[in-house]
């Protein structure tokens, strides 16, 4: 697992995007703590049911010699193992001693992510960003006060924070990777988000900088509700009571974070793309609304049905239209498809993209050539699992057990659409990173704002979701 799956996993597992920043200084420490270890400690076991991550500032431990970077050894190792720490060193320089930074604080330290400076560009930063199993925030727009003497510095229009944005986009390739923009210019947030619509975010500057809560995560937050790393430092340390204000912290930020997904769902469902996808799956009677008797008994009032696709071919290519865009920003050789339902669909996605098409067997043929995966591939070639939709993760784990098996490499799967009834938390408890054209809230929202839904069935829908959402 690496850095980027651990903080998605601690994030949705403590419905939390603070991290708790840890910043010692001893003067401020209330007199009730023997040590800077110890307030470290109190602080980490305080909040850890709060806090997706922590960020250790380590000047502010190197500051106090010996017995500061002992402090740090014994708070870090004071946090949870599943929830991932950030160093907070800002390292950056030639690539050589950029090397031996790689090594101090991924090795020594054992550290899950690192902020780094651009200033010496692409030697600067390539070596953090080699070890793909960790994390690097690379310093884009920070939250200090004089940060646009230099940041904000333009050549043809483009400030120089975007264009670090850019080529940070750019040294990471085909990785997650991060940037620090500060909590403080919201704005700035908006603009790099438009940019880099799949980056992380941390954002310092919330609490004692005043940074804008709300205007941050109306303008950072990605359309899976992540992609935001909220730091506050000195107004949890050096609160009363640590915990509490965490937790008020934590609230405020849910709240804001539930009415910015409620713009994002919107402004989906405005986009005309997404609406004329959605238009044409209700047509073909891909989606259908009333009232269906599940597998399993239960009643649903909305049922989806892929497998309609094989009869409308034009719905069929523009829905492996959208997958093509879904898939453009991966690194793959192969499209595994999933059968039945996504066999048809990644025929049409291998047209589109060009890219080759493998697929699992139910089972082993019993005759000829026995082979368990069709196609033509080799070890070590990196594919992508395509299916129809997720509910759980159950499926695709099946369909991945032979491609495995086979030497090849997955770490994404892409579907249609996303039930959003806990499937993407189970892949990504196996490492996996789930891509989805849409969810089905998303698809529901889009033809109730088209007209195609009634609002009272869209409602009767919704509520439905959000019953099984909270059922699991």
């Amino acid at each position: 697992m690496n850095f980027w799956q651990k903080l998605e996993i601690s994030m949705r597992k403590r419905e939390s995007l603070l991290c708790v920043g840890l910043d010692p200084q001893p003067e401020r420490i209330p007199a009730r703590y023997t040590s800077v270890a110890a307030f470290g400690r109190a602080v980490v076991e305080a909040t850890a049911d709060l806090a997706c991550a922590f960020k250790p500032n380590i000047a502010f431990y190197e500051a106090l010699g010996e017995p500061g970077l002992q402090a740090l050894r014994d708070t870090l190792a004071a946090i949870p193992d599943d929830i991932p720490v950030i160093l907070d060193a800002k390292r950056g320089d030639i690539a050589s001693t950029a090397s031996a930074y790689v090594r101090a604080v991924f090795d020594v330290w054992g550290v899950d992510a690192v902020t780094v400076v651009p200033y010496l560009g692409r030697d600067g930063v390539v070596p953090f960003l080699e070890r793909r199993d960790r994390g690097v925030f690379v310093l884009c727009k920070t939250s200090n006060p004089s940060a646009g003497e230099v940041q904000d510095w333009s050549q043809g229009g483009q400030p120089l924070f975007a264009h670090v944005a850019d080529l940070a986009a750019d040294w990471a390739s085909d990785q997650p990777y991060g940037l620090v923009i500060g909590a403080t210019y919201p704005d700035a947030v908006r603009e790099i988000r438009e940019r880099s619509p799949q980056a992380w975010f941390l954002v310092p500057g919330v609490g004692a900088q005043g940074g804008e809560l709300a205007a941050v995560l109306a303008a950072g937050l990605r359309d899976d509700g992540l992609g935001l790393v909220i730091n506050a430092s000195r107004s949890i340390l050096y609160a009363d009571d640590p915990r509490r204000a965490a937790s008020e912290l934590c609230n405020q930020i849910n709240a804001a974070r539930t009415h910015a997904q409620g713009g994002a769902r919107a402004r989906a469902a405005r986009d005309p793309s997404i609406m004329r996808l959605c238009r044409a799956l209700h047509a073909a009677g891909c989606v259908r609304f009333g009232d269906f008797v599940l597998h399993s008994g239960e009643h649903s009032p909305v049922y989806v049905d892929l497998r309609q696709l094989v009869t409308h071919p034009r719905v069929l290519e523009l829905v492996a239209a959208h997958y093509a865009r879904l898939l453009a920003p991966l690194q793959y050789d192969r499209i595994a498809a999933i059968p039945y339902a996504a066999l048809p669909i990644g025929t049409a996605v291998a047209l589109r993209t060009g890219r080759p098409l493998i697929y699992p067997r139910r089972e082993a043929k019993a005759y000829g050539t026995r082979r368990q995966i069709e196609g033509v591939y080799s070890t070590g070639e990196r594919a992508v699992l395509l299916d129809d939709l997720i509910t759980s993760g159950g499926s695709k784990f099946e369909a991945l057990e032979p491609l495995l098996a086979e030497g090849l490499v997955i770490d994404d799967v892409a579907v249609l659409i996303d039930r959003e009834q806990g499937g993407r938390e189970d892949l990504a408890a196996r490492g996996l990173r789930l891509h989805a054209v849409l969810t089905l809230r998303q698809l529901v929202t889009t033809l109730a704002t088209d007209g195609t839904l009634a609002p009272a069935d869209a409602q009767r829908v919704l509520a439905y979701l959000d019953e099984q959402g909270s059922a699991r």
